[in-house]
């Protein structure tokens, strides 16, 4: 093991964490989820720190480090649906909108030309008003129950930068295709 590996390793580290974050949950321990919930985004702030400031950025952590980080939003976001602290459709709109955006990146990759990661402000919004969702729905079930309007607050923020982030992918990528696109 090399030092600049410890950025990856850090990462895989956040992998194995969502599987004790989805069994606390199941298993009405939030308190428990909420804690690792916050060990992981310690690790993602550290690992992304380490790499920057050393100069230990790869190929591979730059494909394994948001991945993890959407694993683990998805899997928190499923099974709070599940449990039914958040609504259904809400998971499924998440899920759609991240499937419609690797959908277009695959094809865009193997049709036009090798697609770089470039999260766009309102991406960057949509994924910090799902952490503060998660945050917010685990801390009311593990810790202090918090005001409903709080929740509802966050449910349609989650509603209007996943609608809007996902249809401005769309809109950029498909322009970006159209004038790129091979003769």
């Amino acid at each position: 093991m090399r030092a600049r590996d410890i950025p990856n390793i850090i990462t895989f580290f956040r992998f194995l964490l969502v599987t004790p974050v989805v069994w606390a949950m199941l298993n009405d321990r939030f308190g428990l989820a909420l804690l690792l919930f916050g060990v992981a985004g310690l690790s993602d702030a550290v690992d992304g720190y380490l790499a920057k400031r050393n100069n230990w950025t790869s190929r591979m952590g730059a494909l394994m480090d948001p991945l993890a980080d959407k694993l683990l939003l998805v899997c928190t976001f499923i099974t709070l649906g599940w449990l039914g602290w958040i609504p259904i459709w809400l998971v499924v709109l998440v899920i759609l909108r991240d499937l419609v955006i690797l959908t277009g990146a695959t094809v865009y990759h193997f049709r036009i030309e090798r697609v770089t990661m470039e999260p766009s402000m309102l991406s960057k919004l949509n994924t910090f008003t799902q952490i503060m969702l998660v945050l917010a729905v685990m801390f009311s079930r593990g810790i202090q129950e918090l005001p409903h309007l709080w929740i509802d607050v966050l449910l349609y923020s989650v509603l209007i930068t996943t609608l809007l982030s996902g249809v401005g992918y769309v809109w950029i990528w498909s322009r970006r295709a159209l004038h790129r696109r091979p003769s």
